[in-house]
C-alpha cells in the first residue's frame, strides 16, 4: 500500500515536537489519531506500520529536506514580491547546539552548527559534523547551504562565538560578499592582545543602554575604533575594533564584562548606537551608507 510522503513527515514532526523520541512513539502517535485527523493527513486508506515509517525516516536526505523546508519557511516569512528595505541587513547567527533525543549509529550525540535569520527566527541551515571533528570544518558548508537557500550571501552579516575567530573563516566570509562580526578571546592570543590594547581610553563613548529584568540591572557600553589592515589589527578584512564592557547589578553585587570584538563594515554602514550590545543577536537598525561620526583613527 502507499502513503503519502507529506503526510508522513507531517506526522514525524508533529509526533516529535509532541514529545515523541523513537520511530515505534511515532508511529503509536498515528495509530492514536482520530479518523478526522487521519483523513485530514491523506490517510484514508489505513496507516502504515512502524517498520514503514522507520525505512522512510532513516532513507530521507536531512540536508535536502533541511534546505526545502528553509527555503518554504522564508518564502512564507518573506514574499518575494515584497523587497525588504534598504535600511535593514541581514544579520545570520551561527551555532552548534546538541540535539536532545538524537543519536547516531555510534550512540553519541548529535552537535550540528545551524545558521539562523535573526530578522525571522528561521534556521536556514545545519549541517552534520563528522565524528570526531568540530564545528570549525563545517563552516563553509554551512555557508553553501545557507547560499543555497537564499540565493547569494552578499551584504549579510554574520555572527557566530569565539570558536570561528579564524582567519579562514573571515577570508571564505569577504570572497561572498558577506561581513563578519566575531568575538575576539582567548583562543587568538595575539589578536587579543592587539585589540585590548588599543587606546580606548581615549576613544569616546559611542553608545550606553540600561536595561532591568530578572532580577538584575545592567548597563552596557559600546565604544568602537576603525582600524586599517594590513596595519591595523591582525585579521582578515577587519575595519572596526569594538570593545563592549557591561556592568551587572543582581541585587548587591556587581560584576563586570569586557569583551572586544572584530567587524569587516565599515564605520558609515554600522555606528555604536546600532551595534549589538546584549548576548543575543545584533537588531536589524543597520542603515545604508551616511556620513560617520568623527572618531579616532588608529593607523
Amino acid at each position: 500500500m502507499q502513503y503519502p510522503l507529506s503526510g508522513l513527515l507531517a506526522v514525524a514532526v508533529c509526533a516529535v515536537l509532541a514529545g515523541a523520541s523513537s520511530f515505534a512513539a511515532i508511529t503509536d502517535w498515528l495509530h492514536d489519531l482520530d479518523e478526522q485527523a487521519r483523513d485530514r493527513l491523506g490517510f484514508d486508506h489505513g496507516v502504515p506500520v512502524g517498520t514503514t515509517v522507520w525505512r522512510l525516516l532513516t532513507r530521507l536526505d536531512d540536508g535536502l529536506l533541511s534546505t526545502v523546508l528553509a527555503g518554504w519557511l522564508t518564502a512564507r516569512a518573506q514574499p518575494a514580491t515584497i523587497p525588504r528595505p534598504r535600511r535593514y541587513r541581514t544579520v545570520i547567527a551561527v551555532d552548534g547546539k546538541t540535539l536532545r533525543g538524537a543519536r547516531p549509529g555510534d550512540g553519541g550525540q548529535v552537535h550540528p552548527p545551524s545558521a539562523l535569520d535573526t530578522s525571522t527566527g528561521i534556521v536556514l541551515a545545519q549541517v552534520t559534523i563528522a565524528a570526531k571533528s568540530n564545528e570549525i570544518p563545517a563552516f563553509a558548508p554551512l555557508l553553501d547551504a545557507v547560499e543555497t537557500v537564499l540565493g547569494t550571501l552578499t551584504g549579510l552579516l554574520f555572527i557566530a562565538d569565539a570558536l570561528h575567530t579564524q582567519t579562514a573563516h573571515a577570508e571564505e566570509i569577504a570572497a561572498r560578499g558577506a561581513h563578519l562580526m566575531i568575538p575576539t578571546k582567548g583562543n587568538q592570543p595575539t589578536l587579543f592582545a592587539q585589540i585590548k590594547a588599543l587606546p580606548w581610553p581615549d576613544v569616546p563613548l559611542g553608545d550606553r543602554r540600561r536595561d532591568t529584568g530578572h532580577g538584575r540591572h545592567e548597563t552596557r557600553t559600546v565604544k568602537a575604533i576603525t582600524v586599517h589592515t594590513p596595519g591595523g589589527i591582525g585579521f582578515p578584512h577587519a575595519q572596526q575594533a569594538i570593545r563592549i564592557l557591561r556592568t551587572r547589578t543582581p541585587g548587591a553585587k556587581t560584576s563586570h564584562e569586557t569583551t572586544y570584538y572584530t567587524m569587516s563594515p565599515p564605520a558609515e554602514q554600522a555606528q555604536p548606537a546600532r551595534r549589538p550590545t546584549g548576548l543575543g543577536p545584533p537588531r536589524m537598525a543597520h542603515r545604508e551608507p551616511r556620513p560617520p561620526r568623527p572618531r579616532r583613527h588608529v593607523p
